[in-house]
């Protein structure tokens, strides 16, 4: 995310407020399904993750609707869309944001649990929502290649992911070392700088380590 002269995600979102959170969600959303498919996502097997405001889906089924409308303009199949949220967005009521998921979930939208082992929340929020992913803090994952305590615990929350049937995600991956203990432990899917760096309106340059 910028600002319309580049300017930094941080300033755009300090301007986010209880008025304008629905508009500000959908545009998101709309843009970014609008932008993959102009930039050629569809003739890869990418998914295309977005982050979504719980607090601004007044109505999972009626919110939903304009993202439906983009994706079938665009061609871009649902079951290739994700949408993520974290235990840092504020969530009110709970039994909400559960209606969401269940809602993405039956018209065949992913759903993904971001930042998880950063904060205290994680497992309860586990339990609650279900998610279809997880994604493992680069917090956890930093220098793991050469920290056998942080390995044991990601080994257990590998186990705990694969009984549940839920897929996980390394974040942050910003070395060979750091791949090789993650694929090592059983994580398939990854994102980070040493595999690839965001690109503005293009799709990135992907390492094939």
């Amino acid at each position: 995310m910028r600002g319309p002269k580049g300017e930094a995600a941080s300033s755009v979102l300090r301007l986010v407020t209880p008025a304008n959170i629905y508009s500000f969600d959908q545009r998101c959303r709309v843009t970014a399904i609008a932008k993959a498919v102009a930039a050629g996502v569809l003739e890869t097997d990418a998914r295309l993750s977005i982050n979504f405001l719980p607090n601004a889906v007044y109505s999972p089924k009626a919110c939903i609707q304009l993202t439906l409308q983009t994706a079938a303009k665009t061609g871009f199949p649902a079951d290739r869309l994700i949408f993520e949220f974290t235990e840092n967005e504020q969530m009110g009521d709970p039994s909400h944001v559960t209606a969401i998921i269940e809602t993405y979930r039956q018209i065949g939208f992913r759903t993904a649990l971001d930042d998880f082992g950063a904060g205290y929340a994680n497992l309860s929020l586990l339990a609650r929502f279900r998610p279809d992913f997880i994604k493992l803090d680069m917090d956890l994952l930093r220098g793991i290649d050469a920290d056998s305590t942080r390995q044991h615990i990601v080994e257990a929350v590998v186990g705990l992911a694969k009984n549940l049937g839920l897929g996980v995600v390394a974040e942050g991956i910003e070395s060979a070392g750091e791949l090789a203990t993650v694929r090592q432990l059983g994580i398939n899917l990854a994102q980070g700088y040493f595999l690839a760096k965001p690109a503005f309106e293009k799709l990135p340059e992907v390492r094939i380590a």
